[in-house]
């Protein structure tokens, strides 16, 4: 063998033991046992993992139809961190949903089959100035649950936080119809500490910054002006940011959505067609830092839906109908889908052999009296259906108020024994025997698998209770104040319990126990036997 081939064998070799590509396959060291080359991989970077996880900055086809404008408060680019969800890695509940995908993954745990639904306490809630809408919680009005360190708790006491004699490390926060905030013992149901004064009525869930003892809210109702979101300090309860957006395109400054934290910013939508990216700051504090505002056929919807987050791909529906996928790194639309009708509801998502999809459905309310409410599952990188589902809905028209027929509710994805379907209240109003009914639908096709009536219509969002086999069941409730708890592989209904007034509101899951409150002045802790 020539002395210039040996060079060249042996660069080659060292080439190969030290190469290693953009996903962090490594080297092929020599293995010095044998004559063999070795394949050893190794662990990517945090960075590497991060691009490699990155969805493209694509804009389809379908986005044309999306007028927007993107307005920026520097001139700095504010990419996500990272894909991590911080809120599946506690058992706390700080958002709407619990996570970033919304599927309401604080699935409970029960024993058997249960069979009881109990009223371990009631809180009562001042009715407030404005008799419309009294005390309570309104619609999506989830409680929050937490479970302080000793750390955080040392902090709101020496911050000078108004804890009260019945202060417990386990806490129950719920925004109030009232304009209150509360702050409940878990256990006990007693306030654990002073009310907080939103300022204006809160009809919204509100989110703990699940890094930062921050509490963010989003007014509903302007009994006060102006009205718009704010963040308070939970060390010592002082607001630290509000906002009132004079320059977006739509005039209602409403926050109905649920904020979350996505790559380390918070977003949140807004019901002036707008929808904000947030540098998140100690001391309940926010900066503002970037704002996508958009119109369809010449006109700015409004954002009730939460932000459901996949990777760096945010998805949303607005009061036109209009379903949207947004880069949250760039803050431009990917891709748009018109499902015909209002949707309040949010969007929930789920990977289904690797493949991310996401599930929505309609309202019937610029459609007329008499409609359809479109339930939808579109792959979620690219819009396209998958399948839909029409399902035959009334408005009904009330001498002081119209209630549209459709899904106000936040469909539930089937686990355990039932991960082939999900499920979603549906407001019938007439278009069937009953008002309001639990549609159960199978994720493959879309076809119905059964419905269970209820006594009126439903705009609260079911959950789950799984047991020690994987069997989940599902609790719920509806405008006639009546507590459900049902079988969710066939519908059987195992528990009703009336408790006498709207359960507009979606309940907290924290063990075998849901708290919930409704459209009168009260609160309600409920324990799932």
């Amino acid at each position: 063998m020539s002395k210039c081939y040996i060079v060249i064998l042996t660069v080659m070799v060292m080439l190969a033991a030290c190469r290693s590509d953009k996903t962090g396959s490594a080297s092929l060291p020599i293995d010095t046992e044998g004559d063999s080359l070795v394949a050893e991989a190794s662990a990517p970077s945090p960075q590497e993992e991060m691009e490699r996880m990155l969805l493209p900055d694509t804009t389809y086809a379908s986005a044309a139809d999306v007028v927007y404008t993107i307005e920026n408060d520097d001139s700095l680019e504010h990419p996500l961190l990272d894909f991590t969800d911080r809120y599946d890695r506690t058992d706390r509940v700080m958002t709407f949903r619990r996570n970033l995908r919304r599927d309401a993954s604080f699935a409970g745990r029960v024993e058997g089959t249960p069979t009881t639904i109990e009223v371990a306490w009631t809180f009562t809630t001042p009715l407030g100035e404005n008799a419309r809408w009294g005390g309570g919680t309104g619609w999506t009005g989830q409680p929050l649950y937490a479970h302080w360190t000793d750390e955080e708790v040392a902090r709101m006491r020496e911050g000078g936080a108004p804890l009260t004699d019945d202060f417990a490390a386990e806490e129950v926060f719920v925004g109030s119809l009232c304009g209150k905030a509360f702050f409940l013992n878990f256990l006990t149901g007693r306030p654990s500490r002073q009310p907080l004064d939103l300022h204006n009525l809160v009809k919204g869930t509100m989110s703990l910054d699940p890094e930062m003892l921050n509490l963010y809210v989003g007014q509903g109702i302007n009994m006060n002006e102006p009205i718009g979101c704010e963040a308070f300090d939970l060390t010592n309860h002082q607001r630290g940011f509000f906002m009132h957006d004079s320059k977006a395109w739509r005039g209602w400054n409403a926050f109905d959505s649920s904020p979350i934290v996505a790559g380390g910013y918070l977003f949140w939508a807004a019901e002036n067609g707008s929808l904000y990216k947030f540098e998140r700051l100690e001391g309940g504090q926010l900066r503002r830092i970037s704002t996508l505002r958009y119109k369809v056929n010449g006109a700015a919807p409004g954002i009730e839906s939460s932000l459901c987050v996949y990777r760096n791909y945010g998805f949303f529906a607005d009061n036109h109908g209009n379903v949207m996928c947004v880069n949250l790194n760039t803050m431009r639309p990917v891709w748009h889908y018109k499902n015909h009708d209002d949707t309040d509801g949010t969007i929930v998502c789920r990977e289904e052999d690797g493949v991310p999809y996401i599930y929505t459905a309609c309202e019937v309310d610029k459609q007329g009296r008499v409609g359809t409410c479109h339930f939808l599952k579109l792959k979620a990188l690219t819009g396209e259906v998958v399948w839909e589902q029409p399902i035959a809905c009334h408005r009904v028209e009330l001498p002081d108020k119209i209630l549209d027929g459709g899904m106000y509710s936040t469909p539930l994805l089937g686990q355990g024994n039932c991960s082939d379907m999900i499920f979603a209240n549906i407001c019938r109003n007439g278009a069937s025997p009953s008002k309001g009914e639990l549609t159960a639908i199978s994720t493959a096709d879309g076809s119905v698998v059964y419905t269970v009536p209820y006594g009126n219509f439903c705009w609260s969002s079911p959950v789950a209770f799984l047991n020690e086999n994987d069997e989940m069941f599902i609790f719920t409730g509806d405008a006639n104040g009546v507590a459900y708890l049902i079988r969710a592989k066939d519908g059987e209904v195992l528990c009703r319990k009336q408790m006498g007034a709207n359960f507009e509101s979606s309940p907290c899951v924290v063990g075998h126990a849901a708290v919930v409150g409704c459209r009168g002045n009260k609160i309600h802790k409920f324990v799932i036997k």
